[in-house]
């Protein structure tokens, strides 16, 4: 590599077994002068002298101290086990060629290849089931060679490997919230990989140092136990976008697996000696710019055993909370909600009897809730949820209010006991988002890769079944946020030395965060998404629509009435002679190619005004606009006319049993000129040539996805 600092084993861990065997501790630091710019070096606490704004190699290929590798790998094929997997399962690895994600290779390399005969000639010699994902992000002039560096040195493990390239439309991401923006890309790109591949399964190499960073930074952010219970063991992720009818019909999305979480920064040094493995160090994660880095500089000069002892104390503390109140989630769930076809919820508050539910539940329950009926990636926080709490706890339920995304108002006839919870109406005056995609030939391997997936969580489940704890083993459950730490020295799981050093350290970076000293950065902005207004773009014939991340939308035209639609059409007085119904309409579907967008009140109204037949005098002059403003009027001189007017009424009696909240986000289709074609959730459409099918395939399944934090 270019410009890089290659140091030898020799010289690396001479010098380290020798400050051991003087002062038998870790050694505190030593110079290495090159003339290049100065560079902290976080396991062996050396200070290395680097070039500037390029990455450089540390060299690990023999060591004098022998590095016992079976107390990690027995360790890290525990957590495997738990997480479900077998060595046969297909696996993606993420990978950036820092010390981490080589170890992380070195851990799995071995676990795959134990005992089994994974690495045959048919492959290259590569060890079949795993590949690892290497994002080159652009972001500086080195990071393509850097790439194919760490591509190659995995591809030596028996690992095979893929380079993608991030693409950044919209242009380079502010410096302040660089690494969260690289960060959003990177697991796009993940998703779109293993989606490929039909991979199930994506292993980060997040460790115990890593968790300990973000509960100092969630802490600084004034974060409840939930979120600094930190990253979870695993968690199943769904893509922003999708690529095919397929993958929405399977909708596992790919389950994140951190395998390294018991593992600390200084293992992941020594397993990459222990394997023989060179790594990368990036001069950007040493920045004071960032939080992350501020808060892992200072954690390195708080060393002290005990600290850390009691760090890891306390998130496991919070680990356990967060594990009881998901459970207690998910069970409130599965008690006192029910989910309609039609994308909307009903909450039956008698058996809910949110006044009963301490507040941390509750808002789990919420907060999913909101998540599953709006279909957005984040869970709802903050003022929000204090709104959403002061409404749910009055009984019986009489007003409505809007948030996160979600209208909730009494469900009709329930007299307040049951509460509807349908996507916000007033969103609908926002772009709609749509995905538009042709339905692609590798359905078999995606139902495959499904399945795979789905017995992985099955057996995951089994295991963390029997660790939910006990209400008694729970601390934190009714603790205001900003008392944790007291409440944790009060239980004699942090001393008050590390309670005094955690608290300076969130003062300080509660300090930095407030000073603004950060560029802001709009995480919602989401690089590749097809987001579109639906008066200008149309849905072709036999392509597929995916309406806001919960209904899958397509047509076709049929040459002749089906037999089995006649049958609900004898009653009607329609003249259905073999011509009659042979016939090719050309006067309301033929040559217009429908677009999509969401119910608006005009289009029940226009349905009671076309079911009134024979039309009264004035129904041409009967008006409905759409959501562009155009006027669409009937033609009383339609050949389906008829047909269009028993499908209104037959509609209309559908239509009773949706409340009025919930129409305003089910899918239309019109023409270019705004009139409507079809509502398929009522079965309505203007034509018995039109043949429109819709599924509710929602992106986000209710409960968020399988999560642990075993």
């Amino acid at each position: 590599m270019a410009r890089e600092l290659m140091l030898s084993s020799s010289t690396l861990t001479a010098a380290t077994c020798l400050f051991a065997s003087i002062s038998k501790t870790p050694p505190k630091s030593f110079n290495l002068s090159f003339g290049f710019k100065l560079v902290h070096h976080q396991y062996y606490h050396h200070h290395h002298l680097l070039p500037l704004a390029c990455c450089f190699s540390v060299s690990s290929s023999s060591s004098q101290c022998s590095i016992d590798m079976s107390k990690y790998t027995e360790a890290f094929s525990r957590r495997m086990a738990m997480a479900g997997l077998k060595p046969h399962h297909q696996i993606a690895l993420g990978v950036s060629g820092g010390p981490d994600s080589m170890a992380l290779c070195v851990l799995t390399a071995r676990w795959k290849t134990a005992g089994a005969n994974v690495v045959t000639t048919e492959n290259g010699g590569l060890i079949d089931g795993l590949l690892a994902i290497i994002v080159d992000h652009g972001l500086r002039a080195e990071s393509k060679q850097e790439a194919h560096v760490v591509s190659h040195r995995v591809s030596e493990m028996g690992i095979r490997c893929e380079i993608a390239s991030c693409d950044w439309p919209r242009g380079r991401p502010k410096q302040g919230h660089l690494q969260e923006a690289a960060r959003e890309m990177r697991y796009q790109i993940f998703q779109e990989v293993c989606a490929k591949h039909q991979i199930g399964v994506l292993l980060i190499a997040h460790h115990a140092d890593d968790q300990a960073e973000l509960f100092i930074l969630r802490l600084s952010r004034n974060s409840g136990v939930l979120g600094l219970a930190g990253m979870p063991f695993t968690s199943q992720i769904f893509p922003t976008y999708t690529h095919s009818v397929q993958e929405v019909q399977v909708n596992q999305g790919i389950l994140l697996v951190r395998p390294l979480l018991e593992f600390s920064k200084e293992d992941m040094y020594k397993i990459c000696q222990g394997g023989s493995e060179d790594w990368v160090e990036d001069p950007t994660n040493q920045s004071p710019l960032y939080a992350r880095n501020r808060i892992r500089m200072v954690l390195n000069n708080l060393s002290s055993s005990k600290f850390k002892f009691e760090l890891q104390a306390i998130i496991s503390a919070c680990r356990i909370t967060r594990t009881y109140v998901d459970q207690i989630g998910y069970s409130l769930i599965h008690d006192a909600v029910i989910i309609k076809d039609h994308g909307y919820a009903v909450i039956d508050l008698q058996i809910l009897c949110p006044l009963k539910i301490e507040d941390i539940c509750l808002m789990k329950f919420l907060s999913l809730v909101l998540q599953f009926v709006s279909q957005r990636q984040r869970q709802v926080r903050g003022s929000a949820m204090k709104l959403l709490m002061d409404y749910i706890r009055t009984f019986p339920c009489k007003n409505s209010i809007t948030a996160a995304g979600c209208y909730l108002c009494p469900d009709p006839g329930s007299r307040g006991s049951r509460l509807l919870v349908c996507c916000c109406s007033d969103d609908c005056a926002l772009p709609l988002k749509m995905e538009f995609f042709e339905s692609l030939s590798y359905g078999q391997e995606v139902h495959c890769a499904a399945n795979e997936l789905e017995k992985i969580i099955e057996d995951e489940n089994s295991f963390a079944n029997n660790l939910v704890p006990d209400a008694s083993d729970v601390h934190f459950l009714d603790v205001n946020p900003t008392l944790i730490l007291t409440e944790a020295k009060k239980l004699n799981i942090i001393s008050e030395s590390t309670y005094s050093n955690i608290l300076a350290l969130q003062k300080q970076e509660t300090a930095n965060f407030r000073s603004k000293t950060e560029t802001s950065y709009d995480p919602a902005s989401k690089h590749g998404v097809e987001i579109v207004t639906p008066s200008r773009k149309s849905l072709q014939p036999g392509q597929f629509c995916y309406f806001m991340d919960r209904f899958i939308l397509t047509w076709s035209l049929k040459n002749k009435i089906d037999e089995d639609e006649l049958s609900g059409l004898v009653d009607y007085e329609m003249d259905l002679s073999k011509e009659a119904r042979s016939f090719c309409c050309t006067s309301c579907v033929v040559g217009h190619i429908p677009e999509v967008r969401h119910m608006i009140e005009s289009d029940w109204l226009y349905l009671a005004e076309l079911s009134k037949y024979p039309l009264s005098k004035n129904f041409t002059q009967y008006e409905v606009k759409s959501v562009n403003e155009t006027k669409q009027i009937m033609d009383r001189t339609s050949p389906c006319l008829h047909y269009a007017s028993v499908s209104a009424k037959q509609a209309l009696h559908k239509l009773k049993s949706i409340p009025v909240a919930a129409r305003r986000s089910l899918p239309v289709l019109i023409t270019e000129q705004g009139q409507l074609q079809s509502i398929p959730s009522v079965d309505f459409k203007h034509c018995p040539f039109l043949m429109v099918h819709m599924e509710f395939r929602p992106k986000i399944p209710l409960g968020g996805g399988h999560t642990t934090f075993i």
